[in-house]
C-alpha cells in the first residue's frame, strides 16, 4: 500500500507548481531578450501566481489520481500564454517584439489540437482537462484582443471578441438556463478556432489598416453568430422544458381531495 507523503504535496499538485516555475522561467528568458520593464515583469507573474492558484484548487477538488500527458501539454500552453500576455502588458510601455509575440501565440494555438488527441488517444480525457483547455483559450484571446485593441490601434470595440464568452458566463449567473449543456457543434469549434489565427493576423500588422479591420470585423461577426446561435438554441430548449413541466407542477400542487 502506497503511503502518503506528509511532508509535501501529492505529485498531482505538484504539476501547477511546475508550471507556474516554467513560466518564471520563461520570464527570465525573454526579460533580458526584450528588456522587458515592469509592467510586462508584474504582469507575468501576476499570471504565473494566478494560474499556480486557480489550477491547484481546481485539481484539489477534482480528485484526479494522475495529472496526464494531456494536461501536461495544456499546461506548457499556458506557460507559452503567460510569456504573451507579459509581451502585451510591457507594449503598453515600449514597442512590443512583433515576431516574438507572433512566434509564441503561433506555438500555442497550434497546440491547441494536440492535448485533445493525446487525451483521447491516451484515454485520459476528463472534465478537468476539457475545462482547462477552454479556460487557456480563452484567456488568449481576450489578451490578444487587447493588444490589437491598443498596440494594433484598431479600436475598443475588438474587447467585444475577448470578452464575450466571459460576459456570457456572467449572464450564466443570472440567466440559469444558460448553464445547460450545448450540443457538439463542429461550426463552434471552428469559430473558436479561428478566433485566435485572424486575430493572430491582425496583431502582426502585416496588411492595410483597412484589411486588417476587415480581419477583426470578420472575427467579430464570426463569434457573434456562433454564440447568438448557441442562446437562441439554450433558450428554445428552457422553453421547452418549462412547457414540458408546467402540468407536471400543477399536479403536484394541485390539493388532494379530501
Amino acid at each position: 500500500m502506497a503511503l502518503n507523503n506528509p511532508y509535501g504535496a501529492s505529485p498531482v499538485l505538484q504539476e501547477p507548481a511546475v508550471g507556474a516555475g516554467a513560466q518564471v522561467l520563461l520570464l527570465a528568458l525573454l526579460g533580458p531578450a526584450v528588456g522587458m520593464g515592469p509592467a510586462g515583469w508584474l504582469t507575468g507573474l501576476a499570471f504565473a501566481v494566478g494560474s499556480w492558484a486557480v489550477l491547484s484548487l481546481a485539481v484539489h477538488r477534482s480528485r484526479l489520481r494522475s495529472f496526464g500527458p494531456a494536461n501536461r501539454v495544456t499546461l506548457g500552453r499556458a506557460t507559452l500564454v503567460g510569456g504573451v500576455t507579459a509581451l502585451v502588458a510591457d507594449s503598453f510601455a515600449s514597442p512590443p517584439p512583433v515576431t516574438l509575440l507572433v512566434g509564441l501565440t503561433a506555438v500555442a494555438l497550434l497546440l491547441d489540437g494536440v492535448d485533445g488527441k493525446v487525451a483521447r488517444r491516451t484515454g485520459t480525457s476528463s472534465a478537468l482537462g476539457a475545462r482547462f483547455d477552454m479556460e487557456v483559450d480563452a484567456f488568449l484571446i481576450l489578451v490578444l484582443s487587447v493588444y490589437v485593441a491598443v498596440s494594433v490601434s484598431v479600436g475598443p470595440w475588438v474587447l467585444l471578441i475577448g470578452g464575450m464568452r466571459y460576459g456570457f458566463v456572467a449572464a450564466s449567473y443570472v440567466y440559469r438556463w444558460l448553464n445547460a449543456p450545448l450540443p457538439p457543434s463542429t461550426a463552434r469549434k471552428t469559430v473558436a478556432a479561428s478566433q485566435g489565427v485572424l486575430l493572430l493576423v491582425a496583431g502582426a500588422d502585416v496588411l492595410p489598416r483597412p484589411a486588417t479591420t476587415g480581419v477583426v470585423a470578420l472575427a467579430l461577426g464570426l463569434l457573434v453568430w456562433s454564440f447568438g446561435r448557441d442562446v437562441v438554441w439554450l433558450w428554445r430548449r428552457s422553453r421547452t422544458v418549462t412547457a414540458s413541466a408546467g402540468p407536471e407542477r400543477e399536479r403536484v400542487l394541485e390539493p388532494v381531495a379530501g
